[in-house]
């Protein structure tokens, strides 16, 4: 049977179904920072720290110990760079320390390691080569063992979790030429034939798809007689005939992942290789992110704590002006920026990941917050380094090198950070994602008032129960334990974190508050006001990390003799927060939200061409967007599995 030769024509209404339909509908766990939007701050649910089993944390350490000794003798993270390209026996050596199999069960011949220390193992080989750890996060995370954990039979287990954990690399693959965080449009198909699927079409940006052996693959079945339909998640052979690795992609930063264009002609997938059921494809791969998205923290942690100990010792051997550079007020603060969000960085990391492992909370919000306030931060770390080094931050690793200075890739931890904010959702995107899951409560309580579509009757029951629902949460909003000055008493150290908290609170209740003013002022235009949106997502985002951040320094007074330390950090952070908080506010109601879309229609309208008269153009000839007509590659496979 042949593939459909048309791309699906999806309308803005039809497309909002379809990502309405993937994410789970229920809440049947408490949630942190859902609590947290609707303006309750339940501290008891990440206080006291939640902490690993004695067990879980000994075999973590033990691996981490093997992991250390191996990047610091067989990781050569400049030749990677400077090839871009981890060589094969580096790949052998991190199979053989059962690096591939972190996440995956003893029972299946993997570590079994916690996402707490699974997240440790990321952050630390990711110092030594980020490719190594995008590899690695890329494979587990949301490659083929994490989605069949979740979704996977028995029989399917058993065939590929071994695999996975010592012999193969997988690779997920979603993204088309022009389908992107807009799923609904996915052209690939999957066509039933017999006991089998055909899949047809063509995935953008395959991460380890270049060198993978197993893959995970979207496609869209068609409705048919026996069939539901819809996009299905299918584990995929990559020697499979039909199969064409058509280009290994470069970028700016990350120059040694194995990320490619794979083009699928006429490929015969069993249906036992099907995850899940037809039509659950994009529930599949939105449930796996919720922890998926942690790996992604984990090597912004990692490179915040870089930067760090390069900011401190560059600082003190640069002088400037009879002092180093340090002592000097516009370079100290930002150490002191660099120092602080490090530390709420890794407070949100363990904090979430914890939570995840205990699986007492439902962590889809937490999750896409730690990847959103991560990703935007460390960038901003690792700008703020590039600043404090100077010219030399600038130049390259290979650059120093030559002339006698200490090889210091400044510039390349920037370019490889810069990803992270497009990586697995983009920050626009999670400000929509996580603001749809912060208005859960009001949508499901008053959602049909606001649906054009709805009948009368419809929204006269939708009425009454809104009716009930805000006469109950308005009072609530009103007063609580941030005005009390003794609450949270027992943060009160030789430093203070209890008036922090008692602002998160305080804070919490006006962010619902905010939320609520807005749905009544615009209603059903509210989902149009996405910079709105993301300034309240961006709200709640330092509001949870602050939080962490309180919690994870009391934990630390009470277990490491760095705790009074951990209490100033987390003060100094709690101080740079609320001032971003405060300001945030102030832009939700004034801002230049109207004019900049007048500007953009004017942009749009070519009103504005004769600002791009004076230059050249260096761009090269070709389309915007590559073709992906399904049909047979004309070029030669790229396909490299490692052996």
């Amino acid at each position: 049977m042949s593939a459909p030769s048309t791309k699906p024509v999806v309308t803005e209404r039809e497309a909002r179904e379809v990502a309405e339909a993937a994410r789970e509908q229920d809440w049947r766990k408490p949630s942190f920072a859902k609590e947290l939007f609707l303006g309750r701050f339940r501290l008891d649910l990440i206080h006291p720290h939640p902490m690993p089993p004695e067990e879980d944390a000994q075999r973590g350490e033990d691996f981490l110990a093997k992991l250390r000794d191996f990047c610091e003798t067989k990781v050569d993270g400049a030749l990677i760079e400077r090839e871009a390209r981890i060589p094969d026996g580096v790949v052998d050596g991190l199979k053989e320390l059962g690096a591939f199999g972190m996440k995956i069960d003893t029972k299946y011949g993997g570590l079994g390691l916690t996402q707490v220390y699974y997240n440790k193992a990321l952050a630390l080989v990711g110092s030594a080569s980020p490719a190594i750890g995008v590899l690695l996060s890329a494979h587990q995370s949301i490659g083929v063992p994490q989605p069949l954990k979740l979704f996977g039979t028995q029989e399917q287990k058993e065939r590929f979790l071994p695999r996975c954990a010592r012999t193969d690399i997988s690779a997920f693959l979603l993204t088309e030429p022009d389908v992107g965080s807009d799923p609904a449009r996915l052209a690939t198909s999957a066509v039933p034939d017999g006991d089998d699927y055909i899949l047809d079409g063509v995935k953008l940006w395959t991460t380890n798809g270049v060198v993978a052996d197993l893959l995970v693959v979207m496609a869209r079945v068609p409705r048919s007689e026996g069939h539901k339909g819809g996009i299905t998640a299918f584990v995929v052979e990559t020697d499979s005939p039909g199969i064409t690795v058509e280009n290994r992609n470069a970028f700016m930063g990350l120059r040694g992942i194995e990320n490619g264009v794979t083009r699928f002609h006429q490929v015969r997938v069993p249906a036992a290789n099907r995850i899940g059921p037809e039509g659950t494809g994009l529930k599949i791969a939105l449930t796996t992110l919720n922890t998926g998205r942690l790996s992604l923290p984990a090597s912004c942690v990692a490179a915040g704590k870089w930067c760090l100990k390069i900011a401190r010792e560059w600082s003190a051997a640069r002088e400037q002006w009879g002092k180093p550079i340090a002592h000097h007020e516009a370079v100290g603060s930002k150490i002191s920026f660099i120092a602080a969000t490090t530390f709420a960085l890794e407070a949100v990391l363990d904090l979430s990941s914890q939570m995840a492992d205990e699986n007492r909370n439902d962590i889809r919000i937490e999750g896409a917050l730690a990847k959103l306030y991560a990703s935007e931060m460390a960038w901003l770390v690792a700008d703020e380094l590039v600043q404090i080094r100077g010219g030399r931050g600038f130049e390259t690793a290979d650059s120093l090198r030559a002339r006698g200075e200490k090889a210091v890739p400044a510039e390349q931890v920037l370019r490889d950070l810069r990803i992270n904010r497009i990586f697995e959702g983009s920050t626009e995107i999670m400000h929509l994602l996580i603001a749809r899951e912060a208005v859960d409560a009001h949508l499901s309580v008053a959602g049909d008032l606001i649906d054009p579509e709805k009948s009368l009757g419809d929204k006269a029951k939708a009425g009454a129960n809104a009716g009930v629902f805000y006469a109950k949460w308005l009072p609530k909003l009103v007063a609580g334990p941030g005005q009390l000055p003794t609450s949270y008493a027992e943060f009160k150290r030789e430093v203070d974190l209890s008036v922090h908290l008692r602002y998160v609170e305080r804070t919490a209740r006006k962010l619902a508050r905010s939320t609520f003013y807005a749905m009544s002022r615009w209603q059903g235009r509210m989902e149009t006001k996405q910079g709105f949106l993301g300034r309240i997502v961006d709200i709640g985002a330092e509001l949870f990390a602050m939080s962490a951040a309180c919690v994870r320094a009391e934990l630390l007074y009470t277990t490491e003799p760095h705790g009074r330390e951990a209490y100033q950090l987390a003060d100094a952070f709690c101080h740079q927060s609320r001032l971003r908080v405060e300001e945030l506010f102030g832009r939700l109601w004034n801002n230049t939200d109207d004019q900049d879309r007048k500007v953009v229609k004017g942009v749009m309208s070519g009103t504005y061409g004769w600002l791009e008269d004076g230059i050249v153009d260096p761009s090269g000839d070709g389309v915007w967007i590559a073709d992906a007509t399904p049909g047979p590659s004309e070029k030669e496979n790229l396909h490299r599995p490692i052996r």
